[in-house]
């Protein structure tokens, strides 16, 4: 089957593949974008990193992940600042790198709350003033900070922003240039609110990335796994998939699935799988 020329492989996808083996298995099965991810990045070097990205003549549709603001002020967070300025480099040096249409977007999560503490309220603000410290050097750099929700099962340890609309909240306080929001199928299928949050994004310019797997039942004993393959669970991508198309939104769609029975399988026949379950589920 020939892969949709919008499809992207998140490499969370197939997780335990090195980066010369994500590149070489998502160009072999005919896709032509990759999400990045920074552990795989940080194993090879950014400067040999960028240079196997442009080897490979695959598009760059987002780097991931960052984030991670709700600790209080102290070495902790000044630690996770330094860390997300050397994101911000990294996302503009492998967009550079990658095929024309590549996108220096760089994925980020809020973080959970501090241990002991139960001021989400506060949680959430220091994400924003974070932000607002990031933000023009991701200007500068020509990168967009995708804020990611998180479904509200992951608040107390993952992300403080559980909706379309408190991620749009966040980022409308900032240049439309440099702040945008991901829409991710996992996290928001369920809100009630998504389709006009969605419309709320792309009429403010805000969709920076749109990632795509399923949510199947009963979910993994560890949830951060619970992802599934499109077509295995419960959401509707038509649904989804037209709102994001009618909002504006023309970029690469990443497939993005976190789930252990998909790590441990061939990895070329998961990139396969995965070019035939978009064709069928993801109606772009």
């Amino acid at each position: 089957m020939t892969a949709h020329p919008r499809l992207s492989i998140n490499q969370a996808t197939i997780k335990y593949a090195g980066l010369d083996e994500a590149l070489r298995l998502t160009r072999d099965a005919g896709v032509q974008s990759i999400g990045l991810w920074r552990e795989p990045v940080a194993e090879v070097g950014l400067a040999e990193a960028a240079a196997r990205v442009a080897d490979s003549g695959l598009r760059v549709s987002s780097h991931c992940r960052s984030g991670f603001f709700t600790a209080v002020e102290g070495p902790e967070r000044r630690a996770s600042i330094d860390d997300n300025r050397r994101a911000i480099e990294e996302t503009a040096t492998l967009a550079a790198a990658g095929a024309p249409g590549s996108v220096a977007v760089l994925v980020l999560v809020a973080g959970g709350l501090p241990e002991g503490s139960t001021d989400i309220v506060g949680a959430r603000e220091r994400v924003r003033d974070a932000i607002g410290e990031l933000e023009p050097a991701a200007r500068a750099a020509g990168v967009t900070l995708a804020l990611e929700a998180l479904h509200p099962m992951y608040a107390a340890d993952r992300a403080v922003l559980s909706t379309l609309g408190q991620a749009l909240d966040l980022a409308e306080q900032f240049p439309v240039e440099s702040v945008g929001v991901v829409v991710d199928t996992f996290h928001v299928w369920w809100d009630p609110q998504v389709l006009e949050q969605i419309a709320r994004a792309g009429a403010g310019g805000r969709i920076a990335s749109y990632q795509v797997c399923d949510w199947v039942t009963p979910l993994a004993a560890d949830v951060l796994l619970a992802r599934g393959m499109m077509g295995d669970g419960h959401i509707d991508f038509g649904s989804l998939t037209r709102a994001v198309a009618d909002a504006g939104y023309t970029g690469d769609v990443e497939v993005e699935i976190f789930n252990q029975q998909l790590w441990d399988a061939d990895r070329a026949a998961v990139v396969d799988r995965t070019v035939r379950a978009f064709a069928e589920n993801v109606p772009l």
